[in-house]
Order: structure tokens, then sequence, then C-alpha cells
């Protein structure tokens, strides 16, 4: 009995070890199929992952930008002249990104080179304010910004020749508007003894900005008061003989944007009816609200603007703008934009009182409307019809409401 158990211990003992030999054996091609499997899932991972980085290539040390603006304006009834005027704008703009071309860690570099032509539609409207935002009394070519930033996480400086109203005095929900008045308020815009340092000539200047991370931002710059770049007829002024423009900004900028800023001249300037000079100062609020979803169909963003000047150094004492932008007009055109526009410049006494002197009837104020369309005609290539009605043109009560039609082709590379 105990050889027959033995023997039967020993039968069942190789059966075991049969069955065990067979699961090691399934286990290492097991093992091995999931090593495979695993190896061709890695290769499949870093396919797509090249893929996608051919799709999203590295960003570069230099971005190059350019932009050719051309237009068509005039008045079809009323102003001075009934005719159309073109004008035009190529803009050439380089970003350098410092850290990865040097290994200047935080620090850009941008340069931006206008070169204007055409005509002077506004002389034949006669408006104080202006009609088309590319015109300009010299025709030439122009270096229009060259500053340098550095930043500091939320900290930023810029220190070169600077558009202020690249960030101040600013709403992009009124970019696409044509008029004048819609970029900067006309009671900063006409001070200066030859402009603040705004398009076509900026002025040398240091800008300081600090953001928060509740959207909240403080900006603040001292630019040189008499503007002039290269390709002006004085060039760039380093003497700083005029003083300085003061500027400061402050608010709240994320879905909507909350605003207020504050400007003043270090140097008097010429009073425009008295011979003596004055305190050239002024302030303005901005807001901006989108009134839908800002990413769906017929995104519509709402701005309004005011500003007040002293009154004294410039025609006008105060102004006011306000208007709509609608994106995606039409489901099927991705590229549609509609807006519509008003603004009023009020003018000055001293200046209502020189006009009325030289025996013009002139009205407190002068008001305008606009209204713009633009879509994408083809890759690059913007068309934009635009009409503008402005009552009390030049501020003169007995001149003939002017109806301005124009047309505006944009090619962006």
């Amino acid at each position: 009995m105990c050889a027959e158990v033995t023997h039967a211990q020993r039968g069942l003992r190789g059966e075991s070890a049969v069955l065990q030999h067979t699961e090691e054996k399934a286990a290492t091609v097991g093992g091995r199929w999931l090593v495979g499997a695993a190896g061709v899932l890695a290769g499949a991972t870093a396919m797509v992952d090249t893929a996608l980085a051919e799709e999203t290539p590295a960003p570069k040390a230099v971005e190059f930008s350019v932009s050719y603006t051309a237009d068509v304006i005039g008045a079809v009834n009323g102003g001075v002249t009934q005719r159309g005027r073109f004008v035009d704008n190529l803009d050439l703009i380089a970003d350098i990104d410092l850290d990865r071309a040097a290994g200047w860690r935080g620090a850009t570099l941008h340069i931006d080179v206008l070169n204007n032509s055409g005509g002077a539609p506004n002389d034949d409207v006669g408006t104080l304010q202006g009609v088309d935002n590319i015109e300009v009394t010299r025709q030439r070519l122009r270096l229009f910004e060259a500053w340098l930033e550095q930043e500091w996480g939320e900290a930023s400086l810029r220190v070169g020749l600077y558009d202020l109203n690249s960030e101040f005095y600013s709403n992009d929900a009124a970019g696409l508007l044509m008029a004048p008045a819609f970029g900067i308020g006309s009671e900063i815009a006409a001070t200066g003894p030859n402009g603040p340092s705004i398009f076509p000539s900026t002025a040398l200047a240091v800008r300081f900005q600090r953001g928060f991370d509740n959207d909240a931002y403080v900006r603040a710059a001292a630019l040189n008061a008499n503007a002039g770049v290269l390709g002006d007829p004085d060039g760039v002024d380093w003497s700083f003989d005029n003083g300085a423009l003061l500027i400061a900004e402050a608010g709240v900028e994320g879905a909507r944007k909350v605003a207020a800023g504050v400007w003043r001249y270090t140097e008097r300037q010429d009073d425009i009816r008295d011979p003596e000079q004055e305190r050239a100062q002024g302030a303005y609020v901005l807001f901006e609200q989108p009134l839908n979803d800002p990413d769906g169909a017929r995104a519509t963003t709402a701005f309004l603007r005011a500003g007040v000047s002293d009154g004294e150094t410039t025609p006008f004492e105060s102004g006011w703008q306000a208007g709509v932008l609608v994106e995606r007009v039409f489901a099927g055109r991705p590229e549609s934009v509609f807006s519509i526009g008003v603004n009023q410049g009020v003018i000055s006494d001293g200046h209502r009182r020189n006009e009325i002197d030289a025996g013009v009837p002139m009205a407190k104020a002068e008001f305008q409307i606009e209204a713009t369309y633009a879509d994408e005609i083809a890759p690059h290539v913007t068309l934009q019809p635009d009409v503008q009605w402005v009552h009390n043109p030049g501020g003169d009560r007995s001149a003939s409401d002017a109806l301005i039609l124009g047309l505006r082709l944009s090619i962006e590379l």
C-alpha cells in the first residue's frame, strides 16, 4: 500500500510539474506579448507626438509680419468737395525674442516701419476729427516704433520710440472703425507742439506696466512732448526741450474692460486763444462689455469712452465715443465682422471764439456716425466697405452735413 501510495504520489507530482511548466510557459509568452504590445503603443505615441510637433512649430526667435491697407474714400454729399481720394499704409513689423536670439531672458525688441502715400480726404470733407485713420499730413517712409521691453514676471518696462495709443486710451472693440476719433480721443490727439506720440509719428518714451492675478493692471509712461521719428523732417528729438507728456492708466481687463486714465504735460503749452501758456492736462474713462457668448456666432461687444481736457490748449474740451462690434456675423463666414459707432467732439470755447471772430457760425460740437462691414474675400485679404455721416463738419453750423463713403482693402501676411 505504501509503495502504491508512493507511486501514486509520484504520478500526481509529475502531473503537477507538467502543469507548472505549462503555466510558466504561458506566462512567459503572455509577458512577451504584453511587452511587444507596449512597444508598439510607445512607438505609435512617439509618431503622434512627432506629427503634432511638426504641426505646431516652436516659436521663432524673429517674427515678421507685413500688412498693407489701401482706402478709397470721399464725400458723396455735403462737405467741401465731392470726390474720392486714395490713401494707403504699408506696415512692416519685426518682433525679436532676445531670449531665443541672444540668451537675454525676458527681453523683446520691437521694430515697426511705416510707409504712407496718397491724398488728404479730410481736406474735401472739412471735419475737425478726420474721417480716415491712415491719412497723414506728410506722405513718407518712417520708423514708427523701435522699443525694447524687459519683463519680470507680471511687470514689464519698455524704452524707445513708442505709440502710446497701442496701450493707453484704447478699445479693441472700436478697432474696426475707420474714423480717427475711435482710435484715441480727439481732446488728447490734438495736443502737444507736434501732436502726442501716436500714429504716424511717435516719441522717445519709457513705459512701466504691472499686472495682477485678478486681471487688474496699472501702466504709466513718460514720453517726449515733441513727437518725431526717423523720416520726419527733424528726425528724433533727443533734447526734451519741450518737456514730457506723462500718462497713467489703471483698470481691469478680462472678459470686460473697465479703465481710467490721466495725462499731463510737464511744460505749459500755448493757449489757442490768448497770448499766454496754460497747463495741458486731461482724463478719460473706458468701458468694454461682451453682450453674449464671445466665442459664439454674432458675438457682440459694446464699448463706451469719454475724455475731458483743460480746454485751453486744444480745440476740444471733451469728447465721447460709443458703439458695438459684431463678430462672425454670418455662420458660413467666420471672418465676417460688423461695427457701428457714434462719436462727438465737444469744441472748446477758445476755438469757437476764434472761429466766430473769423465769421464762422460755430456749433458746440461735431457729431459723427460710422457703420462698416469687413470680410475675408481670399486668404489674408479683407474687403471693408464703410459709410460715415458728419453733422456740423468743422463745427460749422452753416456747413452741410457730410455723407462719406469708403472702401478699404487690407492684406495681412
